[in-house]
């Protein structure tokens, strides 16, 4: 979330001390100078095979990876009548098996050689894709045309699939407080007789209904080089993949039933206004919001709507924002939803209340926004932003070669032409305010929208049932597939089945230089060029944070950073928001366990610009009183959201159960205790205490080269001194480890149960930190961790299942996490206990270490090749004490890792150790946890208190 900035007031008055310096004037409020946004357009090569199968390919030399993708033009759109979920369901299906690969084999095709593969389902498209290690471009070519010719759609794989799906949907949709409104309700409403109306997840009950004979028939439909385009980006030779593309795919044969993939049927315009009040368990504040219709993504109207969309709620100057937020103080999140598809879309504006708002109120203010959208043309200064913003995304969009390839393969299923992208930043930046106010106009008619209301379930009247949300048009018979006649595929014994082929020669990794200075304040200076794209990053580190919040006061250093953006001495909140905007700059500002981080992205030719107003932040903050009322009423009110769902309540209680009364114990987010007992003096004090330039280093990365990152960091603050000395960061963070314990949080209505196994661990600084990160990936770092295997692939409990190892400058807590269905917590807890005690106790094999340490490298890798990526990698570093230069040895560091460290560091935890944490409703796994577990309390929800040592009211 991006916050809106307001006006600071009597700069004297506030008592914030430091030197403007080289910062922007202190009676400045003029815009800073920007240069033109240019996007550079898409270079490619296209081609098609006789068998229909389109290929593009986008080459780039500056990378040693590779992205490979399939998008087929079959997506919810074309799920069968009564099989809503059909197209996403086949996307897990068509990923595990095939003649040639046994179940999940894809897994260890990508990750073990260190790349990372996924898959999406939209109305239009499912694709399918990997980033790998250039040498294996062919291997993930021949796995592609595996699938494509030869998949295996049997029981095994149905029925897991089917499982873990049903566990996808309980975790996005039913778990958390407003699941079912972005995946029900609203697509529900968006659309009358079309196929898009039915969620792309499908339901439970759908779900349930498939059959094995669906699934076949389905892939039969409508799957083929006919229906596909493969995409690939990245470092590689044309003419060999070309001949690679021949060999794979050139023999593919077309449907055999060339089943339409066109969608005729369109939704009438809406003349008459209708509400909808849906009702829903676990919301904490409702959400307004209406819903209107758009047309196909083609539409010469869609760049003129993604403008007055910006314009409207885009940012934390976007005209929602400034006046139901800052303005009238109705709303805690506002967000406006441009959803288009090939055929259709809708526009859905949306409002989440304030505490003690009422949705009388939010309808009222909206409809007064979208009003004025209509009536009143928007200013050269919105336009002007709004495109700044449009094109800067679509520019960090492009900083990688895989961000390249994705954002041509959604345009090209969206409108067939592969030059679309590149064609809508342009109609970009024609458009005019008249062009903005026409669109309005003419979609956002009075008469033809949906209002929404989403509440909680507590205020549904007496007597109504069922889902209250559905559509009074009903639901169309839609179009089903004839059964398949091809025989099945199965799965070729072992020594029957042909294998990948071999990789090629590996391209040299070149890790991105690392400069380091400090300025005459004692003020760090780390810069690192990763790329030749004009993006770049600018960040300020300080350490210490939430570590450092007073007794009382959890959230402070993160309220300090929230609410240095609300104003300066000489800024008003506007003109930062606006200035930003117009630079087509993100700025961010969080508090973590061992530091702050503030941070600007933007085009390099505007990052001066934004690093002046950055730095004006960081020297000059005003925390004006309204602005912490303000803030402080946002936070609570989002707290009261994170309390509803079960895996944000599970992560807040780990921190006292394993840190005891220490200062990693606080919450970084604050409680609504501590939130409502922080002042303005006590923001003034962090600010002086911590934000010191002996106690900063400034990080630029991105497409800037190391001698005018020195140079630009001297301009921004080489005057800045500071208030007094430099602050003594504190040593010992983590405290005396607790004793292990098994608590359950009952959350009746709770539509899944997050389950967390944690384990004291290591620093950063500790000699096991490398040994024991490559002993957790053997643990439960992607889908080939030992957690995803138990839990997802061989018993389909949970959609995913992993552990974590962060870095901190005093002990971290190692953590297993999954979300499962309520009446299998226990047994995904025991679970993580078994694999836990198995990973200290059984020897790991140089086999497993040596897959798991390319997996890590790659992931280090990728990270490398993004300005803010590599940004973040060498914040963290030095907020946890680790020299910057330590970024450039991190897979070296990795590579050094034996079988026999990885199993002694492994050898340091212990089950017995955990603390196991489950939120979810309790009478439906108390009784099975007290099996595997002696000692467990169970606090119901309504009793919890994360302020109390004992975590209950009262205690």
């Amino acid at each position: 979330m991006r916050w809106a900035l307001k006006a600071a007031l009597l700069a004297a008055a506030a008592g914030v001390t430091g030197s403007v310096g080289a910062a922007e004037p202190a009676k400045s409020g003029a815009a800073a100078p920007n240069a033109r946004i240019e996007v550079p357009p898409l270079q490619f090569r296209e081609r098609r095979l006789a068998n229909g199968l389109r290929v593009i390919a986008l080459r780039d030399t500056t990378t040693p990876n590779v992205a490979v993708s399939v998008w087929y033009e079959v997506g919810a759109k074309h799920d069968p009548a009564g099989r809503s979920g059909f197209a996403h369901m086949f996307e897990h299906i068509l990923s595990r098996k095939t003649v040639n690969m046994p179940y999940n084999m894809i897994n260890r095709l990508t990750e073990d050689v260190g790349g990372t593969r996924n898959a999406s389902t939209s109305w239009d498209r499912t694709n399918y894709y990997e980033i790998v290690p250039a040498q294996y471009l062919e291997t993930m070519l021949w796995t592609h045309a595996e699938r494509m010719a030869r998949p295996v759609v049997d029981p095994e794989v149905f029925e897991k699939e089917r499982n873990v799906v049903k566990e996808e949907l309980r975790q996005r949709v039913l778990a958390p407080p407003y699941g079912r409104l972005f995946s029900f309700v609203i697509t529900e409403n968006a659309f009358d007789r079309m196929p898009h109306r039915r969620p792309t997840i499908g339901s439970i009950a759908d779900l349930d209904s498939a059959k094995l004979e669906d699934a076949r028939a389905f892939h039969e439909a409508y799957y083929g080089p006919d229906t596909a385009t493969l995409i690939v980006s990245g470092n590689f030779d044309e003419a060999q993949f070309n001949a690679w593309v021949d060999k794979y795919f050139a023999a593919i044969p077309a449907r055999v039933k060339q089943v339409p993939l066109k969608i005729t049927e369109r939704d009438a315009p809406r003349t008459k206004p209708r509400l909808v009040t849906a009702y829903a368990p676990n919301v904490p504040l409702p959400v307004v919001g209406s819903i209107w219709q758009t047309p196909g993504a083609s539409h010469a109207d869609g760049a003129a709507l993604e403008v007055m969309n910006a314009v409207l709620s885009r940012g934390q100057s976007s005209r929602l924002y400034k006046s139901l937020i800052k303005e009238k103080r109705i709303a805690t999140s506002v967000g406006g939803s441009l959803a288009d598809t090939e055929e259709a879309g809708f526009y859905a504006p949306s409002v989440t209340l304030a505490g003690g708002r009422t949705v009388e109120e939010a309808e009222a203010a909206l409809a007064a926004e979208l009003d004025r959208m209509r009536n009143t043309p928007i200013s050269a200064a919105e336009l002007a932003e709004a495109r700044s913003e449009l094109l800067a995304a679509a520019m960090r969009e492009r900083e990688t070669f895989s961000g390249r390839a994705f954002g041509l393969g959604e345009y090209l299923v969206q409108t067939g032409d592969p030059r679309a992208w590149d064609k809508r930043l342009a109609d970009i930046q024609r458009v005019t305010a008249a062009d903005v106010q026409r669109v309005a106009r003419k979609y956002l008619v009075p008469s033809a929208r949906v209002d929404i209301r989403y509440v909680n379930e507590a205020q549904r009247p007496a007597g109504q049932t069922g889902d209250s949300w559905s559509n009074p048009v009903p639901l169309p018979t839609f179009k089903s597939v004839s059964p398949a006649t091809r025989p099945a595929n199965a799965l070729a014994e072992e020594g029957k089945r042909q294998q990948p082929p071999a990789p090629g020669a590996a391209v040299p990794v070149t890790q991105p230089v690392i400069a380091e200075s400090r300025l005459a304040n004692g003020m760090a200076v780390v810069a690192a060029k990763t790329g030749n794209v004009p993006l770049g990053a600018l960040a300020i580190v300080f350490k210490g944070g939430a570590s450092t919040d007073p007794a009382g006061k959890a959230g402070l250093a993160t309220f300090a950073a929230e609410l240095s953006r609300q104003g300066t001495t000489s800024r008003t909140a506007e003109q930062i928001a606006e200035q930003l905007e117009a630079l087509g700059a993100t700025l961010s500002a969080s508090a973590g366990a061992d530091g702050t981080i503030l941070s600007v992205s933007a085009p390099a030719a505007n990052l001066e610009a934004a690093g002046r107003i950055l730095a004006d932040i960081v020297q000059n903050p005003a925390f004006p009183d309204q602005e912490l009322e303000r803030e402080r009423k946002r936070s609570i009110d989002s707290l009261s959201v994170a309390m509803k769902d079960p895996s944000s309540i599970a992560s807040m209680v780990s921190q006292p159960l394993l840190y005891g009364r220490s200062p990693y114990a606080g919450l970084a987010g604050g409680t609504a205790k501590s939130l409502a007992s922080i002042t303005r003096a006590d923001l003034v004090q962090q600010h002086r205490s911590w934000w010191h330039p002996a106690n900063a280093a400034v990080v630029v990365a991105g497409g800037v080269e190391s001698k005018a990152a020195e140079a630009l960091a001297t301009r921004l603050f080489g005057n800045w001194q500071g208030s007094g000395p430099a602050p003594q960061v504190p040593t010992a963070r983590a405290g005396e480890r607790q004793r292990p314990r098994t608590v359950v949080i009952d959350m009746p209505q709770a539509g899944q149960a997050a389950v967390l196994a944690s384990i004291r661990s290591v620093d950063r600084a500790d000699p096991d930190f490398y040994n024991l990160t490559v002993a957790n990936a053997v643990l439960g770092l992607g889908s080939n961790g030992r957690l995803f295997e138990e839990v997802r692939t061989k018993r389909a409990l949970s959609y995913g299942a992993s552990s974590n190892l962060p870095a901190r400058a005093d002990d971290a807590v190692l953590s297993a996490a999954a979300q499962t269905k309520n009446e299998s917590a226990a047994d995904v807890a025991k679970i993580f206990l078994d694999e836990i005690d198995r990973l200290a106790r059984e020897p790991l094999t140089a086999e497993a270490v040596e897959k798991r340490k390319t997996f890590l490298t790659g992931i280090y890798n990728r990270q490398s090749e993004t300005s803010s990526g590599f940004a973040i990698t060498l914040a963290a570093l030095i907020q946890q004490g680790i020299a910057p230069a330590e970024a450039a040895r991190l897979a070296q560091r990795i590579e050094g890792v034996t079988a026999a460290a990885a199993t002694q560091a492994a050898g340091r935890l212990s089950a017995k150790e955990a603390t196991v944490i489950i939120v979810g409703d309790a009478s439906k796994f108390a009784d099975k946890l007290k099996g595997l577990r002696s000692d467990v309390e169970i606090i119901p929800l309504s009793e919890l208190d994360l302020d109390s040592p004992t975590l209950r009211k009262g205690g």
